[in-house]
């Protein structure tokens, strides 16, 4: 572990300086994003019917997919990580201080991946304002879908907001090392700052960060965006009080996969050994695996009520979710995922930062599988099944496919972007291990500085 001190051109570096590796990883990620967007150019042209979506019924197939699927993943990331963040400063979690802004911008990624899933779903983008405002007086003034948009605007405003006030103390302090070239955006940011509005922000990040926290079960990934499905009888693999806390378990652990990622390679590129240390990818890693345990928890809890003496029509949702191998797969991930975290925390030598991405990696695989699966044999098997005569089938287009791709590379280029802007690590983050710093070589035992928010 590096004994180094940060400093404030520590977080500075991604701004200063750009490496060629730089403009390479940006290539390939808008290499991918024009492809998918070429696909999707064809998907505009030729309609829906390009895609593995079919007409629910006597066509067989789904009219969710992969699509929707990757919505809810990415929705869930983004909750996931203003949770995350939020625990940070509600709780004083002072070791992952410096992660806590790189799960912010998670989460405003992550919605933007999820808001584009919408779009493309509807097929044609104009639906976007056409359907809203001929037919809200009619349908969409009681559609239940109104009040999953409408959380994820609120927790969108939240974050910019809680994201915006702690950038203000950043920006007028490193205002002289920052590029002149985005000047109108660092005005715009710090309008009317003093340094008595200090005080008061940490105030307001802290009740936001309480705010958060308590709308989570309520209104976030643990509320209205399950209930959307849990509050549907005549669907078996969907209906149910186990989704509110199945959702957010899966929000949870897709979030820290995507900060431990972010992480690594933020340290990586730029040496940020001393800022971001080992013990910060261990406690990650350790939680991760927590939430992995309570995911499979639950999913045994849905699989034993539905093989055990069940309703007919839970029996064939459960039996068609326990023989696709896509099921077996991602539950055998979360479980490797699993059987890692503990053999760290019983013997520490296991831990390794490589084998904590692989385990990232290897969860969000599992989640993003475990969604679409939900929303696809929640489609393919329900209660009033008229339809039986004609087998349902579904399997994404090359298109689908691609959307992950593509919405992957979108947030990769977000990140690319957004560190030649502000910084990605705060600076209290590096204030407060200055302090901690100081205390480590002084040997004193007394009581360490306030820890600002």
């Amino acid at each position: 572990m590096s004994t180094e001190r940060p400093t404030r051109e520590d977080i500075l570096r991604p701004i200063q300086h750009t490496s060629k590796g730089y403009f390479v990883v940006f290539a390939i990620a808008g290499l991918a994003f024009a492809l998918f967007l070429l696909g999707w150019m064809y998907q505009l042209s030729e309609g829906l019917v390009v895609t593995g979506l079919s007409d629910w019924g006597s066509g067989g197939g789904v009219t969710w997919g992969l699509y929707i699927g990757a919505f809810i993943w990415w929705v869930g990331i983004a909750h996931g990580g203003i949770i995350l963040s939020a625990a940070v400063r509600l709780l004083g979690m002072e070791r992952y201080m410096p992660v806590a802004r790189l799960a912010e911008l998670l989460t405003i990624a992550g919605l933007s991946a999820a808001g584009f899933y919408i779009v493309v779903h509807l097929g044609r983008p104009d639906r976007m304002v056409r359907s809203i405002i001929g037919h809200f007086h009619i349908t969409i003034n009681s559609s239940p879908l109104v009040w999953d948009v409408t959380v994820i605007t609120l927790y969108l405003i939240l974050t910019t907001t809680y994201l915006a006030l702690t950038l203000r103390y950043d920006i007028t302090r490193l205002r002289d090392d920052l590029p002149n070239h985005f000047e109108p955006i660092y005005k715009l940011m710090t309008i009317g700052y003093t340094e008595k509005e200090d005080q008061m922000v940490q105030r307001m990040v802290w009740w936001l960060a309480l705010a958060i926290i308590i709308l989570a079960p309520l209104l976030l990934h643990g509320g209205v965006i399950p209930w959307l499905f849990a509050l549907i009888p005549s669907m078996p693999g969907w209906f149910g009080a186990v989704q509110g806390p199945q959702f957010l378990t899966i929000a949870l652990t897709s979030a820290i996969s995507g900060v431990i990622l972010l992480s690594y390679g933020f340290r990586y590129v730029y040496d940020w050994d001393h800022i971001i240390a080992d013990d910060v990818f261990r406690g990650l890693t350790l939680w991760l695996g927590f939430f992995c345990l309570l995911f499979l928890w639950l999913q045994l809890q849905q699989n034993i009520v539905g093989t055990f003496a069940p309703p007919l029509d839970l029996a064939a949702a459960v039996s068609a979710k326990l023989s696709t191998p896509m099921y077996i797969v991602a539950m055998t991930l979360v479980t490797l995922v699993l059987i890692y975290t503990f053999a760290q925390a019983i013997r520490p030598a296991v831990f390794t930062k490589k084998r904590s991405v692989v385990a990232g990696v290897a969860v969000l695989a599992a989640t993003l599988m475990e969604k679409i699966l939900f929303v696809v044999d929640g489609l393919l098997h329900p209660t009033f099944d008229i339809y039986a005569a004609v087998p349902g089938s579904y399997w994404p287009s090359l298109i689908e496919l691609a959307s992950v791709l593509g919405t992957v590379s979108m947030v990769t280029m977000f990140f690319l972007l957004v560190a030649k802007v502000v910084p990605v690590v705060e600076l209290h983050a590096v204030e407060h291990l200055q302090d901690t710093s100081r205390d480590d070589e002084s040997g004193d035992g007394g009581e360490r500085p306030e820890v600002k928010a």
